[in-house]
């Protein structure tokens, strides 16, 4: 059977990675299409991400990336005109403990010498940063303040529409079913609905990534991990930064929250052990183990309400770094996957690599990024501030 029609690249899954991805290649004149199972953009993982925005990560991979996309979100409606909610807050880690101190300042080495703005306050210079934080055995943080927030849902659909525009076309309520491969070369994409033809295929599918790897007979190192999030009745603004306390508990690795541009008070957890699987249903046990973090660090939070809580997947990787990279079992076959539930905030900055990549216009410190997040590393350590 016959290609239906032919595009320069096809990109699988239409989330946090996929859809600023089809906006920069459409921007570079790439022809594009955008295949998704789901009926809009972003309703996979990236309607349950809180919307977190930071540079502050302890590798220069993730760093750079989202310096980029930092700078795409914090300017795009200046740029484009829509409002995505954006707040530049900033980005708080607190230390109760000598164990958390040493991470943080150690990892300061590290973020400096990447130009991040981020600097390590002591006890008082916490609590005027968050006021109302828990003042007992409060030893210090770092704070970030160029890091901030943004909606995930108004994001994704402003890349939606802007990539529209400029040429890529969206086929959504239509699953991938595999690749047309010839002499081990990527011609295009089945799907349940026909063929497309194209030289290069994008695996941007998030926490399905394993599955659509295997239509190149490709195995990408992708598991979801379950994680629970929850939202509170907006007040009146009394937070500036994302607090992350990366204190371990029982059942929790750790934890952040932030008041939204919106006023309301978003807040998750790092479940441990981790919860492996697809199962996106909340649970009995989440709220309480939440909210007994967050009232320790600010006890004030005890008097708002909760509204709504969900869970989502995080796609993991064993090193907890992105999977980005051209593979060698099929030429012309893209991996962008593996976010760890932060691809959100690496999203426009992959997307803009991922178009370098396929102009093949990479640049040194392209080269640089994609060593530190290729396919066929050995996945050894982790990732210090996931």
């Amino acid at each position: 059977m016959s290609p239906n029609r032919s595009f320069d690249a096809i990109i699988i899954g239409a989330g946090s990675v996929g859809t600023p991805a089809a906006f920069s290649l459409a921007e570079a004149g790439v022809r594009t299409l955008v295949i998704d199972k789901f009926p809009s953009p972003g309703q996979g993982s990236n309607k349950r991400a809180i919307g977190g925005l930071r540079a502050t990560h302890s590798d220069p991979a993730k760093i750079r990336l989202c310096l980029r996309s930092l700078e795409i979100i914090s300017t795009w409606k200046e740029r484009h005109g829509d409002d995505l909610e954006w707040h530049k807050g900033g980005y708080c880690y607190v230390a109760y403990r000598l164990e958390e101190e040493k991470i943080l300042k150690d990892l300061l080495i590290v973020q400096h010498s990447f130009g991040l703005n981020i600097r390590w306050l002591d006890r008082e210079g916490i609590m005027e940063a968050i006021p109302g934080i828990n003042p007992n055995g409060l030893i210090g943080g770092t704070l970030s303040p160029d890091d901030g927030n943004a909606s995930p849902l108004l994001a994704v659909e402003a890349f939606y529409e802007h990539a529209k525009r400029l040429g890529a076309e969206f086929h959504f309520r239509e699953k991938a079913t595999g690749l047309i491969i010839e002499s081990g070369r990527v011609r295009g994409v089945r799907t349940d609905k026909g063929e497309y033809g194209a030289e290069v295929v994008i695996n941007a599918a998030g926490p399905w990534a394993a599955e659509v790897g295997k239509f190149a007979g490709v195995d990408v190192a992708v598991t979801p991990d379950q994680h629970e999030g929850a939202v509170t009745e907006a007040v009146s603004r009394f937070l500036e930064p994302l607090v992350v306390d990366i204190r371990p508990a029982k059942g929790s690795a750790n934890y952040y929250f932030y008041q939204h541009a919106t006023g309301q008070v978003l807040f998750c957890i790092t479940p441990s052990p981790n919860l492996w699987g697809y199962d996106v249903r909340e649970t009995s046990e989440f709220l309480p183990m939440a909210a007994r973090r967050m009232v320790d660090v600010i006890p004030r939070l005890k008097n708002l309400r909760v509204r709504r809580t969900w869970r989502g997947l995080y796609p993991m990787t064993p090193d907890a770094f992105p999977i980005i990279g051209w593979t060698k079992e099929v030429e012309g076959y893209l991996l962008a996957v593996g976010m760890c539930g932060q691809g959100f905030m690496l999203g426009p900055g992959v997307g803009e690599m991922l178009v370098r990549m396929v102009l093949k216009a990479q640049t040194a410190k392209d080269d640089e990024v994609l060593s530190y997040v290729s396919p066929y590393r050995e996945f050894k350590g982790l990732e210090k501030l996931q």
